[in-house]
């Protein structure tokens, strides 16, 4: 049994950054709640295009930005690729994607159900995007421009951070004897 303190590996996919944003605020935020402070957990954000290998770390939070209804490409691979290994230690998923005041669409994205079975996750949470237009494409902003979707930062700083605290708490409280 290891007895570093525990480590959390934030993996995620991210197109323009917001959804990365989030990801760097659950890292911090699992380091410096008290959960995570008592524990000395510490966290790294690492792109999923990397496939960084989870063997070393204590537990994995795998997240995606939405576009379609979908994961991108990078985390949806990242699962299948360390499905084995993620299912040996505790994971969580996020996605980010949903615009507006309320955040629309409210539902769960398609490949959340699937990836959830492949890694044994506990457990996912939505979180709303941002959309700023002076980061996309001319395709994309000539798409939300005919949707005309709602511009504007809907991150939810609050529910990000009381989010890291839960996983935090419950890797303080549970770190699985030996890493494999």
């Amino acid at each position: 049994m290891s007895t570093s303190p525990p480590r959390i590996l934030v993996v995620v996919a991210s197109k323009h950054g917001a959804t990365a944003e989030i990801a760097e605020a659950i890292a911090r935020g699992v380091a410096d709640c008290p959960p995570g402070r008592a524990a000395q957990l510490s966290a790294v954000t690492v792109p999923a295009q990397q496939q960084p290998a989870p063997t070393p770390f204590d537990a994995v939070v795998l997240g995606s930005a939405v576009y379609a209804g979908r994961w991108l490409d990078p985390a949806r691979q990242y699962a299948a690729s360390y499905a084995d290994v993620l299912r040996s230690r505790p994971v969580w998923l996020f996605s980010s994607g949903p615009i507006g005041e309320p955040p629309f669409p409210t539902d769960q994205p398609h490949d959340v159900a699937p990836i959830s079975e492949l890694t044994g996750a506990r457990e996912h949470r939505l979180f709303p995007g941002r959309l700023d237009k002076s980061r996309l494409t001319f395709g994309e902003r000539a798409m939300v421009t005919a949707m005309r979707a709602p511009l504007g930062d809907f991150r939810d700083w609050d529910a990000v951070d009381a989010w890291a605290a839960e996983i935090a708490a419950a890797v303080s409280a549970g770190v699985p004897a030996g890493r494999s």
